[in-house]
């Protein structure tokens, strides 16, 4: 029959006057009365159907059921004892899973943060996923993933957004390209360009038209793609230019396979923000890194362009 109200507290009553062979010092064991002992072992033995136990004179021993039982009680108090351990080492940082996902153009400095982050934290498992805004936005509801790097908070969820490090936004284009060289290109000039822009959804995408809508000039959009890298490829072909991230660019502006245009009023500079469900309750090792971003986030981005060098960082932080 199945023993739906066992309770945990009637196999570890159980399992004491087992190990002992004795309901005195199971009582004094678990710093229960001898009564509430014996009323423990009466409902178990209700529940399970069978005697567990038998008095032989003043000894107690175990009856074929009970010997049966106790194999079952000792596996739950050796789990309950490995559970406590487990999170009493969560509670140390010692151990956990931290769900991390970030936007595709993110990508590119996560890597930096998780390995400055992940030596303190051996014992810990990381799960890191990238996406487009719109998927990021979609695990991060569906409680799939905890944390979230995103240069923008999602309007659609009750989030709690902390900026933690700058987001400078340029417009690149190839070094053959006739602007390349220019000083302070008006914003409408560009108005004539060929752009390959990200998909709709796209971070990127949204603060590049709402800098030109803001300032009243047009874009001719000759391609639309959903990889950074596909952009980046099709500028280098002298395709178009393109509004992208500065962080994604580091190394080809390094090696001259790229130029940053010198536009008035850019670069855009914007926030990248980590953020949370509101109601999420974080756990130890999601929060420790949550922290470790808003003190040190900033320095290991800046470290990481700066190894680079693409362009005086002066400009853009």
């Amino acid at each position: 029959m199945p023993m739906r109200n066992v309770t945990l507290r009637q196999m570890r009553v159980f399992a004491a006057v087992a190990q002992n062979r004795s309901f005195t010092r199971a009582a004094r064991e678990l710093h229960l009365t001898q009564p509430a002992i014996s009323q423990q072992i009466k409902l178990l033995e209700t529940e399970v159907g069978l005697p567990l136990l038998e008095h032989v004179g003043r000894q107690i021993h175990l009856t074929a059921a009970g010997d049966e039982l106790l194999r079952y009680a000792s596996q739950v108090t050796d789990l309950l004892r490995e559970a406590g351990e487990s999170l009493a080492a969560m509670r140390g940082l010692r151990r956990g899973v931290l769900k991390l996902g970030a936007v595709s153009t993110a990508k590119y400095f996560a890597p930096s943060l998780l390995s400055a982050f992940a030596p303190a934290y051996p014992e810990v498992t990381i799960r890191f996923t990238v996406g487009n805004r719109e998927e990021i936005i979609q695990q991060l509801a569906s409680n799939e993933i905890d944390l979230v790097i995103m240069g923008r908070p999602p309007r659609e969820l009750v989030t709690v957004a902390e900026p933690f490090a700058k987001h400078p936004l340029v417009i690149i284009a190839s070094p053959s390209h006739p602007l390349a060289n220019k000083r302070r290109i008006p914003l409408q000039r560009l108005s004539s360009e060929k752009f390959i822009i990200r998909e709709e959804g796209s971070g990127t995408r949204a603060s590049m038209e709402h800098v030109f809508r803001e300032r009243g000039v047009s874009i001719h959009v000759s391609m639309e793609v959903s990889s950074n890298e596909t952009i980046k490829q099709a500028v280098m072909a002298g395709m178009g230019i393109s509004f992208i991230s500065i962080h994604t660019v580091g190394l080809e502006l390094a090696a001259g396979k790229l130029v940053i245009l010198n536009v008035v009023g850019l670069p855009l500079i914007r926030d990248w923000y980590v953020i949370h469900l509101r109601d999420k309750r974080l756990s130890p090792i999601t929060s420790a890194f949550r922290t470790f971003l808003l003190e040190h986030g900033a320095a290991i981005i800046r470290k990481a362009a700066e190894e680079s060098k693409p362009i005086p960082l002066a400009a853009v932080t």
